[in-house]
């Protein structure tokens, strides 16, 4: 994943906050209408390590070189295309904004530059007291609100979108106190050498929901034949019929660690297996990996009935990511 730095108007990065972070903070909602687990995950954590190493507030890795913000990531594009409302965390007055940032990702072919606007659409809402969080990535025609605008906890900004330096549909809401970012996760001064359980600035509710996963499987599906990377973002795979030429099965996880093994098996109507693979254990963290397994058609075609397949991610010998999913021929 690229650095993501913030749009021009946003203060520039300094530390996490020092000893005012905690208590006095505003207490922050949820701020995408979407599920953890079911229509979303985090992708990013705020990167707590001033040196050029990476570390989350869990002691994880699951995060990157100077990361300032949380990442919440849609499923994939129709998922964005069909939109899903960014929240403001907290009460406030809307301080800042931009719009009219084109929604393409870096990688695209042709993609503008994003040189002194990485944060695309933004809002900056300002809570008091040096407080304010910065919502980035809004799909561009959707900010709701205008400069000075009240705004009360809960309520629609934007959309989700792809502006700004950003390869998948996600928020980057970045919290500040006094010019410096703080991590809603762990808001007390910045210690590299222990991740001691904090208070967070989340609520109950949020908290629940953001509860610190060690990797995630996104997606998964059947394929007519092996996929790349932007079409499952894309959602853009055909489905297997009867007469395809081959069935493969397919699963994007997200935040592997080192040493992860991912095993998949592809099942027929009848339970007997038609494939399977187990990965060598990968050889440093993945921030996202896609897995596939197939086998080519029989002669005559697919029977009908019930097709499945399994994913299990395997860490340190026990199953740490599994999932299991099927279709009907």
């Amino acid at each position: 994943m690229r650095r993501l730095a913030l749009f021009a108007l946003a203060a520039a990065l300094t530390p996490l906050v020092g000893p005012r972070a905690g208590p006095e903070g505003p207490k922050l909602a949820f701020p995408l209408a979407c599920q953890i687990g079911r229509t979303c995950e985090v992708q990013n954590y705020v990167d707590r390590d001033p040196g050029p190493g990476v570390l989350d507030y869990h002691c994880g890795h699951r995060t990157y070189q100077g990361h300032s913000g949380v990442d919440i990531r849609l499923l994939d594009m129709a998922q964005q295309r069909a939109g899903v409302a960014v929240l403001a965390a907290a009460a406030g007055r809307v301080a800042r904004l931009r719009d009219g940032v084109q929604d393409i990702s870096i990688r695209a072919p042709g993609a503008p530059s994003v040189a002194g606007q990485e944060c695309g659409n933004g809002v900056v809402v300002d809570h008091g007291d040096g407080w304010e969080t910065q919502y980035c990535h809004l799909a561009r025609g959707s900010v709701s609100v205008k400069v000075g605008d009240a705004v009360a906890v809960g309520q629609p900004i934007a959309r989700v979108g792809l502006s700004g330096d950003t390869e998948f549909p996600h928020l980057h809401l970045t919290v500040r106190h006094s010019g410096q970012t703080v991590d809603p996760f762990a808001p007390a001064p910045m210690a590299t050498a222990a991740c001691a359980a904090q208070p967070p600035l989340w609520t109950a509710d949020a908290g629940r929901q953001l509860a610190y996963k060690r990797g995630a499987l996104l997606n998964a599906g059947f394929a007519t034949a092996v996929s790349s990377m932007d079409a499952v973002e894309g959602r853009t795979i055909a489905e297997p019929t009867p007469a395809a030429p081959a069935i493969v099965a397919y699963v994007r996880a997200i935040g592997l660690e080192a040493g992860d093994v991912v095993e998949l098996t592809l099942r027929g109507p009848d339970g007997k297996v038609l494939a399977t693979v187990s990965q060598p254990g990968l050889d440093h963290d993945k921030a996202q990996w896609l897995s596939q397994v197939g086998r080519k058609a029989p002669t005559g075609g697919w029977p009908q009935g019930t097709y499945s397949a399994e994913a299990q991610v395997h860490r340190a010998g026990a199953v740490a990511l599994a999932r299991r999913w099927q279709m009907a021929l």
